[in-house]
């Protein structure tokens, strides 16, 4: 298989399209401020909003040139391993661009502001505001929700108090619908043709030699998934592991990782308990209880450490 990695056509290959918007200012309110700082800060952001506009109108975007430069950032590896994710639903693998990919797309096609804003907030919940605005197409789209400030365990409901723990609450749901905001603002066929991209990047650029399968069996891991696991679910022994597997697994590994699914969606917990009972340990024969090495024991003390370290999750590039 040649490692040569071949480029997606793009969707503009033979068209250079020209936009032009009307500059229209956005408006925005302090909640909870006087009447005075509220003027300021509606003056304050329609001067940024209109200066930002008149430069969109004044150096608006090549859509064929915004296309290209997001094809090109996608023949990056590093990009294009957490450019897809995957999940399973409905006995199907279904698979979407992720955040990661479109942040990129949308510094390539630019003229687009897009983030999420805390509106108002008390001890139990978060109003939460996310955006993505075209200053070309002169076109906002905006989600709103409401975070609380609880975290979900197996032994109940915590209350989150410092402040860091809600923000990373709050952060972590927002990007989701930042990501939704920001695929609104930019041609589907845009988005197709980059995941494309990736995915042949990754074909091209997969590596299954020993030392990247190990990093790979560590990285899941820490989520609670053994090495029996992993060779179940892709039916072959990893020393004999394909790229496209490879490819499979980083998708799957960043979708556990950003909360799009569970270790229990993809491996079989039961497969370690079944190897767990073979193997007859001091303890068993004394009578005391075996240590408990299932998908969902890992996962509870997984997030039992995250709760007391608050220590932020491994990125891809770290651990694949």
């Amino acid at each position: 298989m040649s490692n040569e990695i071949q480029k997606v056509d793009s969707p503009f290959a033979a068209v250079a399209t020209a936009n032009t918007a009307q500059p229209d200012a956005l408006a925005v309110i302090a909640a909870g401020a006087s009447s005075s700082e509220v003027q300021v800060a509606q003056a304050k952001a329609q001067a940024e909003a209109f200066a930002s506009i008149m430069a969109a109108k004044n150096w608006p975007r090549n859509e064929a040139k915004a296309a290209d430069k997001l094809l090109n950032a996608c023949m990056r590896p590093k990009l294009a391993e957490q450019a897809v994710y995957v999940y399973a639903r409905g006995g199907q693998d279904i698979q979407g661009p992720s955040i990661r990919l479109a942040e990129a797309a949308a510094r390539a096609w630019g003229n687009l502001k897009y983030g999420f804003k805390v509106t108002a907030s008390d001890k139990l919940h978060s109003e939460v505001l996310c955006y993505a605005y075209d200053m070309e197409s002169n076109i906002p789209v905006e989600r709103s929700f409401v975070v609380s400030h609880v975290r979900h365990t197996k032994n109940g409901d915590k209350l989150l108090t410092d402040p860091r723990d809600i923000y990373e609450k709050v952060a972590n749901e927002a990007m989701r619908r930042v990501r939704a905001c920001i695929l609104e603002c930019i041609p589907g066929d845009v988005i197709e043709s980059a995941v494309e991209q990736c995915d042949a990047t990754l074909k091209a650029t997969a590596d299954v030699s020993e030392a990247t399968v190990k990093k790979l069996v560590t990285a899941f891991a820490e989520l609670g998934v053994t090495k029996s696991q992993i060779e179940a679910r892709i039916q072959r022994r990893l020393d004999s592991i394909q790229p496209a597997q490879v490819i499979f697994l980083r998708k799957v590994f960043a979708s556990i990782r950003d909360g799009m699914g569970k270790a229990e969606d993809w491996f079989d917990a039961n497969i370690v308990e079944a190897k767990a009972e073979k193997n007859v340990t001091p303890e068993k024969q004394q009578g005391g209880k075996p240590e408990d090495t299932s998908i969902a024991a890992a996962a509870r003390k997984r997030k039992a450490a995250q709760e007391e370290s608050a220590a932020p999750a491994a990125s891809i590039e770290e651990v694949l």
